[in-house]
């Protein structure tokens, strides 16, 4: 269904709205279904991608060995949980991968109803906020052996580690999740920059305290307590930081700039006032009856 231009969306009836709402969320919910069976077909490759990072004990090793301490046996329980696990996988596969589609259903809804700088705004974010937050999830892919390894390393000597594989999907979802998440602050900061909340010598002066709270909320959110897990979050977070304030600097600039010489370009030429009363008016008469 096309989109519809912003007047025809407001003058739409609420039955009009109804309809639109349900087939949008009917092409989001058939390309999720679609790309879940396509994943369910791989469910072993995706499992064998997602538990790679879990340092798992080779047979025989964690039977009182040296590494006994460092890996853990990989483990399933009960009779159903295999199946409970490729349906868990296969459906997050489906989510994640048809984020676009989901993502673009959601916008075309809602776009008719935006004004042009609206949805300039939204573009801005689906255009950046999507890549940074699959830059965090791998970011988070890539810290989960170091993470696995430090709590792992807690296990006493002569104990035998069990590692159900729900619960290390469950701590991998949740570091994607928050890695993600935490790589969209720039955005945020950027977009409201750019609807004149705040300014960029006011994010300028936040520096100090953002740094320290970046800091506090990557050793909140990595479940490890080795610093470099803190490191690999804090210092992208602090780098997209000091970018968006770069970005936010121009953009003052430019609006400065343009209030200063007007949507031209050209400086604006204050015009002279025009005396229009009855008294000039008159002498004006005089003087051209005179020369006359």
């Amino acid at each position: 269904m096309p989109i519809q231009p912003a007047h025809d969306a407001a003058s739409m009836p609420l039955g009009e709205h109804l309809r639109e709402l349900r087939n949008r969320l009917l092409k989001a919910v058939g390309a999720i279904l679609l790309i879940t069976v396509v994943a369910a077909l791989f469910y072993k490759q995706l499992i064998g991608f997602l538990i790679d990072p879990l340092p798992g004990c080779a047979p025989g090793q964690a039977d009182g060995g040296d590494d006994a301490g460092r890996c853990g046996v990989i483990s399933l329980n009960g009779l159903l949980s295999p199946f409970t696990l490729a349906l868990k996988v296969s459906i997050t596969a489906g989510v994640v991968a048809a984020s676009p589609l989901w993502l673009y259903q959601l916008w075309a809804f809602v776009a008719p109803g935006l004004h042009r700088d609206e949805k300039k705004y939204t573009l801005i974010f689906l255009g950046a906020g999507i890549p940074l937050f699959l830059t965090g999830a791998a970011v988070a892919y890539w810290t989960l052996p170091t993470t696995a390894r430090v709590l792992i390393s807690f296990t006493p000597d002569n104990a035998t580690n069990l590692l159900p594989v729900d619960d290390f999907l469950d701590l991998a979802t949740r570091m994607v999740l928050v890695f993600g998440l935490s790589f969209e602050f720039p955005v945020l900061l950027v977009l409201l920059n750019l609807g004149g909340v705040i300014s960029a010598r006011r994010m300028a002066d936040w520096w100090r305290g953002m740094f320290i709270a970046i800091a506090a909320f990557a050793a909140l959110a990595t479940p490890s307590t080795d610093p470099l897990s803190m490191l690999l979050l804090a210092t992208p977070i602090s780098l997209l930081y000091l970018a968006a304030c770069a970005i936010a600097w121009y953009n003052d600039r430019r609006r400065q700039r343009t209030a200063t010489t007007g949507p031209g370009g050209s400086p604006d030429i204050e015009a002279s006032s025009v005396d229009l009363t009855q008294a000039s008016l008159d002498a004006t008469d005089d003087i051209s009856v005179s020369r006359c």
